[in-house]
């Protein structure tokens, strides 16, 4: 009986035990299921994907990288600080499975609060006042600024007379070669100083506008032996044209600097000036008691020659460093949504946007401005044509056009 009783229990045990596993399994399964279902049911951006954990990589120290692999191979963990500390999984786990980065805010607020992803832009070199509240953005005029010609001071269209005068007989030394391209996306951006309003949303004009930037930019560029072309079409007039939004700008850019490419072999550098719209405070910095409209880099990261762009603008801002202390206000890094993240810099491992001062800054501190930065790219093309030993700077050729014309492009 005792043997029975014994044997009764061990079934009855068993039985019990297969129905707990039984249970385990259909919730596991059910669990495997509901967790697939939640990552797939997020909009495009918000799930676990790819991109996610490209970003998550990129940002990774060290550190913690070595972390990672002493969790295979133990022999690694022997060549950290003695006060490393490991790195938190489960943050990790969160942040590629949520895209939120618990020691950033900006990636939750960004989805949170409109607007707020004009702040994403990545800060790779800060100059002196630069942080994640003063990134520079581009803001859409009013229908009706577009509609609407603005007035110019009889001063500032003496300006312009003036420039385009001065630059009628300079002439570039590169053998006639023009090596540098420049252009105007927003090519209507304007100064307030110089139109008669103090509107910042009104701060667009047809003829006194950043064009004129480039123009000064041409100028000096060319005085110090660089053969220059500028861009004369009117990219906005294009965009009214074709009834395409304003966001819509680096597209029909874009046709412009493919056709230069296109017709131009020797072209090796190409420039998309800007100006932005911050405070006076923000963009305009005193050197030797004058003052100048202070520059920053744009860096669009959405493509395979971010790197090659991005080093060219770092190089830059040392150099403005050196020779204007505090004229330049760093490099800033720009993908992801949001944004247009590529700025036609995918056409050319040479490219770079700089924009000039702000709405509140006169033309004559931009021109100064202008006046530095030919100054100390002179200095950079020159340094490298002697190093090369030839008449062209040892650069990379412009990319294959239709190549990265095969990328996928944001609209």
């Amino acid at each position: 009986m005792r043997r029975r009783g014994f044997h009764g229990f061990t079934v009855k045990v068993n039985r019990t035990s297969l129905k707990r596993l039984t249970a385990l399994i259909i919730v596991g399964v059910m669990s495997l299921f509901i967790f697939t279902g939640v990552l797939t049911s997020f909009e495009p951006g918000y799930g676990m994907a790819s991109s996610s954990i490209n970003q998550w990589a990129n940002g990774l120290e060290g550190e913690d990288f070595v972390h990672l692999l002493g969790m295979e191979n133990q022999y690694f963990k022997q060549e950290l600080p003695s006060d490393a500390e490991a790195m938190s999984l489960s943050g990790v786990a969160f942040q590629v499975a949520t895209s939120i980065n618990p020691d950033d805010p900006r990636s939750l607020l960004g989805r949170e609060l409109p607007g707020f992803s004009l702040f994403d832009g990545q800060i790779i070199v800060a100059g002196e006042g630069t942080d994640y509240t003063n990134l520079p953005f581009e803001s859409a005029p009013p229908l009706e600024v577009i509609m609407a010609e603005r007035e110019a001071t009889k001063e500032s269209l003496a300006k312009l007379e003036e420039l385009k005068q001065a630059g009628d007989n300079l002439q570039g030394s590169t053998d006639g070669r023009k090596v540098a391209h420049i252009i105007h996306s927003h090519n209507t951006e304007s100064f307030l100083p110089e139109l008669k309003t103090d509107v910042v949303n009104e701060a667009f004009h047809g003829e006194v506008n950043i064009t004129l930037v480039g123009e000064k930019l041409s100028q000096e560029l060319e005085k110090r032996g660089i053969g220059t072309e500028i861009e004369e079409r009117d990219v906005q007039g294009a965009l009214k044209n074709r009834g395409w939004q304003y966001a819509q700008s680096y597209d029909a850019s874009r046709e412009f600097v493919k056709e230069a490419i296109a017709q131009n072999d020797d072209l090796q550098f190409f420039f998309d000036l800007h100006r932005d719209t911050l405070s006076r405070d923000k963009t305009t910095v005193t050197i030797n008691g004058v003052e100048y409209g202070r520059t920053v880099f744009v860096v669009g990261g959405d493509h395979s020659n971010y790197e090659h762009n991005l080093k060219l603008a770092e190089e830059l801002h040392e150099m403005l460093e050196e020779k204007y202390p505090g004229l330049s206000r760093g490099v800033i890094l720009k993908a992801g949504r949001g944004t247009n993240g590529k700025f036609n810099q995918d056409l050319s491992k040479q490219s770079m946007l700089v924009e000039f001062g702000g709405v509140h800054n006169s033309l004559e501190e931009v021109y100064r401005s202008a006046e530095a930065l030919a100054d100390v790219f002179a200095d950079y093309y020159w340094n490298a044509e002697a190093v090369d030993g030839t008449d062209d700077v040892e650069t990379e050729e412009a990319v294959d056009v239709s190549a990265a014309d095969g990328e996928e492009e944001e609209k």
